[in-house]
Protein backbone atom coordinates (compact mmCIF):
# COMPACT_ATOMS: atom_id res chain seq x y z
CA UNK A 1 0.00 0.00 0.00
CA UNK A 2 2.04 2.92 -1.29
CA UNK A 3 0.51 6.27 -0.40
CA UNK A 4 0.72 9.51 -2.41
CA UNK A 5 4.02 10.38 -0.70
CA UNK A 6 5.58 7.03 -1.62
CA UNK A 7 5.37 5.57 1.90
CA UNK A 8 4.63 1.86 2.24
CA UNK A 9 1.76 1.63 4.76
CA UNK A 10 2.17 -1.83 6.29
CA UNK A 11 1.67 -1.32 10.04
CA UNK A 12 -1.59 -1.20 12.03
CA UNK A 13 -1.71 -0.27 15.70
CA UNK A 14 -4.86 -1.67 17.31
CA UNK A 15 -6.21 -0.29 20.58
CA UNK A 16 -8.41 -2.90 22.25
CA UNK A 17 -9.53 -0.70 25.16
CA UNK A 18 -9.37 2.88 26.40
CA UNK A 19 -9.31 1.67 30.00
CA UNK A 20 -6.14 1.59 32.05
CA UNK A 21 -5.07 0.49 35.53
CA UNK A 22 -2.81 3.57 35.87
CA UNK A 23 -3.44 7.32 35.61
CA UNK A 24 -0.14 8.62 34.24
CA UNK A 25 0.15 12.38 34.56
CA UNK A 26 1.17 13.05 30.96
CA UNK A 27 -1.61 10.82 29.61
CA UNK A 28 -4.69 11.94 31.53
CA UNK A 29 -5.81 14.36 34.23
CA UNK A 30 -6.01 13.24 37.88
CA UNK A 31 -9.73 12.47 37.67
CA UNK A 32 -9.11 10.23 34.68
CA UNK A 33 -11.02 10.39 31.41
CA UNK A 34 -14.49 9.19 30.49
CA UNK A 35 -14.38 5.58 29.34
CA UNK A 36 -16.16 4.63 26.15
CA UNK A 37 -19.31 2.59 26.82
CA UNK A 38 -19.06 -1.18 26.50
CA UNK A 39 -21.34 -1.23 23.45
CA UNK A 40 -19.17 1.35 21.69
CA UNK A 41 -15.94 -0.63 21.99
CA UNK A 42 -15.19 -2.84 19.02
CA UNK A 43 -15.85 -6.52 19.65
CA UNK A 44 -12.91 -8.83 19.09
CA UNK A 45 -14.51 -10.39 16.03
CA UNK A 46 -14.96 -6.91 14.54
CA UNK A 47 -11.29 -6.11 15.05
CA UNK A 48 -10.29 -9.44 13.53
CA UNK A 49 -12.42 -8.71 10.48
CA UNK A 50 -10.77 -5.30 10.00
CA UNK A 51 -7.28 -6.76 10.41
CA UNK A 52 -8.02 -9.60 7.96
CA UNK A 53 -9.22 -7.12 5.33
CA UNK A 54 -6.25 -4.83 5.95
CA UNK A 55 -3.83 -7.68 5.27
CA UNK A 56 -5.32 -8.07 1.79
CA UNK A 57 -4.08 -4.59 0.93
CA UNK A 58 -0.67 -4.69 2.54
CA UNK A 59 -0.77 -4.63 6.34
CA UNK A 60 1.76 -7.16 7.66
CA UNK A 61 2.52 -5.85 11.14
CA UNK A 62 0.08 -5.41 14.05
CA UNK A 63 0.75 -3.94 17.48
CA UNK A 64 -1.83 -4.43 20.26
CA UNK A 65 -2.22 -1.37 22.50
CA UNK A 66 -4.65 0.31 24.90
CA UNK A 67 -5.26 2.00 27.35
CA UNK A 68 -3.77 -1.06 28.94
CA UNK A 69 -4.52 -4.05 26.70
CA UNK A 70 -4.03 -6.64 29.44
CA UNK A 71 -7.04 -5.35 31.39
CA UNK A 72 -9.43 -6.53 28.67
CA UNK A 73 -10.88 -9.97 29.27
CA UNK A 74 -9.99 -12.57 26.66
CA UNK A 75 -6.96 -10.67 25.38
CA UNK A 76 -4.70 -13.72 25.07
CA UNK A 77 -7.14 -15.68 22.89
CA UNK A 78 -7.68 -12.57 20.79
CA UNK A 79 -3.94 -12.16 20.23
CA UNK A 80 -3.67 -15.81 19.22
CA UNK A 81 -6.47 -15.25 16.70
CA UNK A 82 -4.77 -12.20 15.20
CA UNK A 83 -1.56 -14.18 14.85
CA UNK A 84 -3.44 -16.82 12.87
CA UNK A 85 -4.59 -14.33 10.21
CA UNK A 86 -2.87 -15.07 6.92
CA UNK A 87 -0.53 -12.26 5.94
CA UNK A 88 0.41 -11.13 9.46
CA UNK A 89 4.17 -11.57 9.80
CA UNK A 90 4.64 -9.69 13.07
CA UNK A 91 2.43 -9.14 16.12
CA UNK A 92 3.58 -7.25 19.20
CA UNK A 93 2.23 -5.68 22.38
CA UNK A 94 2.62 -2.42 24.30
CA UNK A 95 1.90 -2.57 28.03
CA UNK A 96 2.53 -0.57 31.18
CA UNK A 97 3.83 -3.79 32.75
CA UNK A 98 1.60 -3.90 35.83
CA UNK A 99 0.04 -7.22 34.77
CA UNK A 100 2.96 -8.44 32.70
CA UNK A 101 4.41 -11.03 35.10
CA UNK A 102 0.97 -12.69 35.34
CA UNK A 103 0.48 -12.79 31.57
CA UNK A 104 4.03 -13.32 30.30
CA UNK A 105 3.89 -17.09 29.74
CA UNK A 106 0.41 -16.99 28.21
CA UNK A 107 1.45 -14.19 25.86
CA UNK A 108 4.52 -16.17 24.83
CA UNK A 109 2.35 -19.22 24.13
CA UNK A 110 0.00 -17.02 22.07
CA UNK A 111 2.85 -15.99 19.80
CA UNK A 112 4.02 -12.65 21.19
CA UNK A 113 7.79 -12.22 21.14
CA UNK A 114 8.19 -8.46 20.72
CA UNK A 115 7.04 -6.38 23.65
CA UNK A 116 7.22 -2.70 24.65
CA UNK A 117 6.97 -1.74 28.33
CA UNK A 118 6.25 1.86 29.33
CA UNK A 119 8.44 2.89 32.26
CA UNK A 120 9.10 6.52 33.13
CA UNK A 121 11.08 6.28 36.36
CA UNK A 122 13.38 3.80 38.08
CA UNK A 123 12.67 5.43 41.44
CA UNK A 124 9.76 3.76 43.23
CA UNK A 125 8.43 6.97 44.77
CA UNK A 126 8.64 8.93 41.53
CA UNK A 127 7.08 6.07 39.59
CA UNK A 128 4.18 6.04 42.03
CA UNK A 129 3.85 9.79 41.57
CA UNK A 130 3.88 9.84 37.75
CA UNK A 131 1.47 6.89 37.47
CA UNK A 132 -0.68 7.98 40.43
CA UNK A 133 -0.32 4.75 42.35
CA UNK A 134 1.71 2.25 40.30
CA UNK A 135 4.25 -0.07 41.92
CA UNK A 136 7.65 -0.06 40.23
CA UNK A 137 8.71 -3.49 41.47
CA UNK A 138 5.66 -5.04 39.81
CA UNK A 139 6.78 -3.71 36.43
CA UNK A 140 10.41 -4.75 36.98
CA UNK A 141 9.25 -8.29 37.79
CA UNK A 142 7.31 -8.35 34.55
CA UNK A 143 10.33 -7.25 32.53
CA UNK A 144 12.44 -9.90 34.25
CA UNK A 145 9.83 -12.55 33.45
CA UNK A 146 9.62 -11.78 29.73
CA UNK A 147 13.41 -11.69 29.57
CA UNK A 148 13.66 -15.13 31.16
CA UNK A 149 11.10 -16.49 28.68
CA UNK A 150 13.12 -15.26 25.71
CA UNK A 151 11.02 -12.35 24.46
CA UNK A 152 13.03 -10.27 22.00
CA UNK A 153 13.26 -7.42 21.52
CA UNK A 154 12.19 -6.05 24.88
CA UNK A 155 11.78 -2.30 24.44
CA UNK A 156 11.48 0.00 27.44
CA UNK A 157 9.65 3.20 26.50
CA UNK A 158 10.61 6.28 28.52
CA UNK A 159 8.73 9.55 28.09
CA UNK A 160 11.40 12.17 28.78
CA UNK A 161 9.97 14.88 31.07
CA UNK A 162 11.78 18.04 32.09
CA UNK A 163 12.31 18.41 35.85
CA UNK A 164 10.86 14.96 36.50
CA UNK A 165 12.97 12.12 35.10
CA UNK A 166 15.72 14.06 33.33
CA UNK A 167 17.98 13.18 36.25
CA UNK A 168 17.48 9.47 35.43
CA UNK A 169 18.60 9.58 31.80
CA UNK A 170 21.91 7.84 32.51
CA UNK A 171 20.22 5.26 34.75
CA UNK A 172 17.91 4.27 31.91
CA UNK A 173 20.77 4.21 29.42
CA UNK A 174 22.70 1.90 31.75
CA UNK A 175 19.93 -0.72 31.54
CA UNK A 176 21.26 -1.56 28.09
CA UNK A 177 24.82 -2.33 29.16
CA UNK A 178 24.43 -5.86 30.56
CA UNK A 179 21.16 -6.96 28.95
CA UNK A 180 19.88 -6.66 25.39
CA UNK A 181 17.11 -4.23 26.34
CA UNK A 182 16.23 -1.48 23.91
CA UNK A 183 15.55 1.73 25.83
CA UNK A 184 13.54 4.24 23.79
CA UNK A 185 13.36 7.87 24.86
CA UNK A 186 10.11 9.38 23.56
CA UNK A 187 9.37 13.09 23.53
CA UNK A 188 6.37 14.33 25.49
CA UNK A 189 3.51 15.09 23.08
CA UNK A 190 0.60 17.56 23.48
CA UNK A 191 -2.32 15.14 23.56
CA UNK A 192 -5.79 15.49 25.05
CA UNK A 193 -6.90 16.98 28.35
CA UNK A 194 -3.53 16.47 30.04
CA UNK A 195 -1.67 18.58 27.48
CA UNK A 196 -2.24 21.86 29.33
CA UNK A 197 -0.73 20.28 32.46
CA UNK A 198 2.40 19.40 30.48
CA UNK A 199 3.32 22.88 29.27
CA UNK A 200 6.93 23.59 30.13
CA UNK A 201 7.77 19.90 30.62
CA UNK A 202 8.86 19.07 27.07
CA UNK A 203 12.44 17.81 26.84
CA UNK A 204 14.04 17.56 23.42
CA UNK A 205 15.73 14.27 22.63
CA UNK A 206 18.69 16.30 21.43
CA UNK A 207 19.39 17.12 25.07
CA UNK A 208 18.89 13.50 26.15
CA UNK A 209 21.34 12.29 23.51
CA UNK A 210 23.91 14.91 24.50
CA UNK A 211 23.77 13.85 28.14
CA UNK A 212 24.28 10.20 27.33
CA UNK A 213 27.02 11.03 24.83
CA UNK A 214 28.86 13.04 27.46
CA UNK A 215 28.99 10.02 29.76
CA UNK A 216 29.49 7.16 27.29
CA UNK A 217 31.08 6.50 23.94
CA UNK A 218 28.17 5.88 21.57
CA UNK A 219 28.09 3.88 18.36
CA UNK A 220 25.58 4.97 15.74
CA UNK A 221 23.44 2.11 14.42
CA UNK A 222 22.70 3.20 10.88
CA UNK A 223 19.75 1.94 8.88
CA UNK A 224 17.01 -0.46 9.79
CA UNK A 225 17.63 -4.05 10.71
CA UNK A 226 14.30 -5.26 9.31
CA UNK A 227 10.83 -4.08 8.35
CA UNK A 228 9.58 -4.25 11.94
CA UNK A 229 11.87 -1.43 13.09
CA UNK A 230 10.19 1.80 14.09
CA UNK A 231 11.18 5.46 13.73
CA UNK A 232 13.84 5.54 16.47
CA UNK A 233 17.33 6.88 15.79
CA UNK A 234 19.43 4.10 17.27
CA UNK A 235 22.69 4.05 19.20
CA UNK A 236 24.66 1.64 21.34
CA UNK A 237 26.92 2.35 24.28
CA UNK A 238 30.26 0.89 23.19
CA UNK A 239 30.38 -2.77 24.23
CA UNK A 240 26.77 -2.82 25.51
CA UNK A 241 24.41 -5.75 25.03
CA UNK A 242 21.42 -3.56 24.17
CA UNK A 243 20.74 -0.27 22.45
CA UNK A 244 19.26 3.18 22.97
CA UNK A 245 16.76 4.83 20.66
CA UNK A 246 15.27 8.29 20.31
CA UNK A 247 11.74 8.87 19.03
CA UNK A 248 11.27 12.60 18.45
CA UNK A 249 7.79 13.36 17.07
CA UNK A 250 7.88 16.97 18.30
CA UNK A 251 11.40 18.29 17.78
CA UNK A 252 12.34 16.20 14.74
CA UNK A 253 9.39 14.92 12.76
CA UNK A 254 9.75 11.53 11.07
CA UNK A 255 6.53 11.81 9.08
CA UNK A 256 8.32 11.19 5.79
CA UNK A 257 8.87 7.56 6.82
CA UNK A 258 5.63 6.94 8.74
CA UNK A 259 4.17 3.58 7.73
CA UNK A 260 1.27 3.25 10.17
CA UNK A 261 -2.46 3.46 10.68
CA UNK A 262 -4.20 3.43 14.07
CA UNK A 263 -7.46 1.73 14.94
CA UNK A 264 -8.99 3.20 18.09
CA UNK A 265 -10.87 1.12 20.64
CA UNK A 266 -14.16 2.66 19.53
CA UNK A 267 -13.56 1.72 15.92
CA UNK A 268 -12.15 4.85 14.28
CA UNK A 269 -9.25 4.65 11.84
CA UNK A 270 -6.59 7.37 12.06
CA UNK A 271 -3.76 7.90 9.62
CA UNK A 272 -1.85 10.29 11.92
CA UNK A 273 -1.46 10.17 15.71
CA UNK A 274 -1.25 13.95 16.07
CA UNK A 275 -4.10 14.96 13.76
CA UNK A 276 -7.74 14.39 14.70
CA UNK A 277 -9.15 13.28 11.34
CA UNK A 278 -10.70 9.81 11.59
CA UNK A 279 -12.87 7.37 9.64
CA UNK A 280 -15.69 5.67 11.53
CA UNK A 281 -15.32 1.97 10.74
CA UNK A 282 -17.56 0.84 13.60
CA UNK A 283 -20.63 2.55 12.18
CA UNK A 284 -20.12 0.91 8.80
CA UNK A 285 -19.41 -2.48 10.36
CA UNK A 286 -22.61 -2.43 12.36
CA UNK A 287 -24.71 -1.20 9.48
CA UNK A 288 -23.83 -4.33 7.52
CA UNK A 289 -21.18 -3.11 5.11
CA UNK A 290 -19.36 -5.59 2.91
CA UNK A 291 -15.69 -6.52 3.08
CA UNK A 292 -15.19 -4.57 -0.14
CA UNK A 293 -16.71 -1.49 1.49
CA UNK A 294 -14.37 -1.81 4.48
CA UNK A 295 -11.42 -2.22 2.17
CA UNK A 296 -12.31 1.01 0.40
CA UNK A 297 -12.58 2.84 3.72
CA UNK A 298 -9.10 1.68 4.71
CA UNK A 299 -7.76 2.66 1.30
CA UNK A 300 -9.33 6.11 1.68
CA UNK A 301 -7.50 6.58 4.99
CA UNK A 302 -4.25 5.79 3.22
CA UNK A 303 -5.09 8.03 0.26
CA UNK A 304 -5.72 10.94 2.63
CA UNK A 305 -2.78 10.27 4.95
CA UNK A 306 -1.10 13.68 5.34
CA UNK A 307 2.53 14.37 4.55
CA UNK A 308 3.01 15.40 8.16
CA UNK A 309 1.73 17.28 11.20
CA UNK A 310 2.63 20.74 12.50
CA UNK A 311 2.76 19.96 16.21
CA UNK A 312 5.88 21.50 17.72
CA UNK A 313 7.44 22.35 21.06
CA UNK A 314 6.70 26.08 20.84
CA UNK A 315 4.65 26.54 24.01
CA UNK A 316 3.17 29.81 22.75
CA UNK A 317 1.84 28.42 19.49
CA UNK A 318 1.53 24.78 20.46
CA UNK A 319 -1.05 22.76 18.55
CA UNK A 320 -2.44 19.71 20.25
CA UNK A 321 -4.46 16.63 19.44
CA UNK A 322 -7.91 16.81 21.06
CA UNK A 323 -8.21 13.10 21.87
CA UNK A 324 -6.47 11.57 24.87
CA UNK A 325 -3.69 9.06 24.23
CA UNK A 326 -5.67 6.38 26.07
CA UNK A 327 -8.49 6.84 23.56
CA UNK A 328 -6.24 6.72 20.49
CA UNK A 329 -3.99 3.86 21.51
CA UNK A 330 -0.52 4.16 23.04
Amino acid sequence: MIDRYNRDINYLRVSVTDRCNLRCQYCMPKEGVSSVGHHDILRYEEIERIVAIATHIGITKVRITGGEPLVRRGIVDFIRGIGDIEGISDISLTTNGILLSSYAEALHNAGIRRINVSLDSLNAEKYREITRGGELNTVLRGIEEVYSLGFSPIKINVVAIKDFNDDEILDFASLTIDRPYEVRFIELMPLGKASTLNLGRHLSNKIVLERIGAAHRLETLNGKRNVTDGPARRYRIEGAAGEIGFISPVSSHFCQSCNRLRLTADGHLRSCLLLDEEIDLRGHLRSGCSDADLEQLILSAIANKPMGHDVNCDEVHVKKCVKDMSSIGG
